[in-house]
């Protein structure tokens, strides 16, 4: 019956092998389910937030992986907006991690809520004073628009493609893409950047908050740039990591090398703008708020290396890597640089919301730290878990990469 699933003219391991290789993710899951029952029963106690740092891991997980998701509205957009006709090959692993990373992200707020059986009040009671009320409906919005991607590629499915009225349905849904990865661009240019214009209203924490143009702060541009610069890389390095897996050639290298190209130069625009941005909070925003630029630094697990491990080391660095065609075209130089890219996007988020929580606002107030309980780990490695199953049973039974056969049999 297995056998029967899986698609046309392609080798997949045994059910026996596939079993084995979802154990680990399951286990994952199952540390996820008891860290959220825990959660749920008991309240969130179970975590280290606090007054101070309501944002915690958690949130910055889910902005992570918000960003890293970006690679789905931004490959769609260069493949059916743009005409960038080779990106068809890596468009449906693009959609599937993008799915993946937002209904990840989703579940993930259903626990930070507290109470996710009143999640729907973020839509019938809708502060429009809220910036986050705004992000809510947006990622909600474009959740649904990927589900809507999603749905082909599941409907080629070996046996349900059988079926002619879902053959017929998948076949037109092909055809209005366009319409659909346009609306994605949209609600994703603005929940990215909506995100970061949290720190255009943060007056309670004047030495972060930052100004901008008109209604919008620099943070605001950041937030999108750096989202479509880490989507795609993220994108290439899950790519990578199945053909290394699979021990098969899944994307032909052109559909690769682009991504690669256009994650290069936009990382090198956001890393000028981050720079400068950066000297700007260093002497602008930071001494007008009563602040030195090492208060942020001087206690705790936060020092200085934070901001050059970010800047220099997973900026600089990896935007070099992919502006150079040489060593772009190098497979292990590709994924060093694509791994450093998403990782400091990672860190990125980190410093805007738990090192920024961690300075007093008052001269009497101590310098705070924090670290998570293993329950708030065991929600945010539940989502890995969980994209690493839906993930594989994709590849497993969905014809995920158009060129698998063609690229194994001719032997490119």
């Amino acid at each position: 019956m297995d056998s029967a699933l899986i698609p046309d003219g392609v080798k997949r391991c045994s059910p026996t092998s596939f079993f084995l290789w979802t154990v680990p993710w399951l286990a994952l899951l199952a540390w996820g389910g008891i860290s959220a029952i825990l959660c749920l029963g008991l309240g969130l106690n179970q975590t280290n937030m606090s007054n101070i740092f309501a944002f915690a891991l958690w949130i910055v997980f889910d902005l992570a992986i918000i960003a890293l998701g970006a690679g789905a509205f931004f490959t769609g957009f260069l493949t059916y907006i743009i005409g960038k006709k080779e990106l068809k090959n890596i468009i449906n692993a693009a959609v599937v991690i993008g799915f993946i990373c937002y209904t990840g992200a989703m579940g993930m707020l259903a626990f930070d809520l507290g109470q996710p059986v009143r999640s729907w009040f973020i839509f019938w009671h809708a502060n429009i004073h809220s910036m986050l009320v705004e992000v809510s409906f947006c990622i909600t919005c474009y959740m649904g628009v990927l589900a809507i991607e999603y749905l082909p590629i599941i409907l080629e499915n070996r046996k349900l493609s059988e079926i002619k009225e879902f053959r017929l349905f998948g076949h037109n849904l092909h055809h209005i893409m366009a319409l659909f990865a346009a609306t994605g661009v949209f609600l994703s240019f603005f929940h990215q950047g909506s995100l970061g214009g949290m720190y255009g209203v943060m007056y309670a924490r004047p030495f972060a908050a930052r100004a901008g143009f008109y209604v919008w702060p620099w943070t605001f541009f950041l937030f999108i740039l750096s989202a479509i610069a880490a989507g795609p890389c993220f994108t290439i390095l899950c790519t990578k990591l199945t053909e290394a897996i699979t021990r098969k050639k899944l994307v032909p290298s052109s559909a690769i090398q682009l991504l690669a190209k256009i994650s290069g130069w936009l990382l090198a625009l956001y890393m000028v703008l981050k720079i400068a941005d950066t000297l700007g909070w260093i002497y602008g925003v930071v001494p007008k708020a009563g602040q030195q630029f090492m208060d942020f630094f001087r206690e705790g697990p936060y020092g200085l290396w934070l901001l050059v491990f970010e800047i220099i080391i997973l900026g600089i660095i990896p935007m070099i890597i992919l502006l150079i065609p040489k060593t772009r075209q190098h497979s292990g130089w590709l994924i060093a640089a694509c791994l450093m890219t998403c990782t400091g996007i990672v860190l990125n988020r980190f410093m805007f919301i738990v090192v920024n929580l961690a300075i007093p606002v008052m001269p009497f107030d101590k310098f705070w730290s924090y670290l998570p309980t293993w329950q708030e780990w065991g929600l945010s490695m539940a989502v890995v878990g969980y994209g690493m199953l839906l993930f594989s049973l994709s590849y497993r039974y969905l014809p995920l990469f158009p060129k698998e056969t063609e690229l194994n049999t001719v032997g490119i």
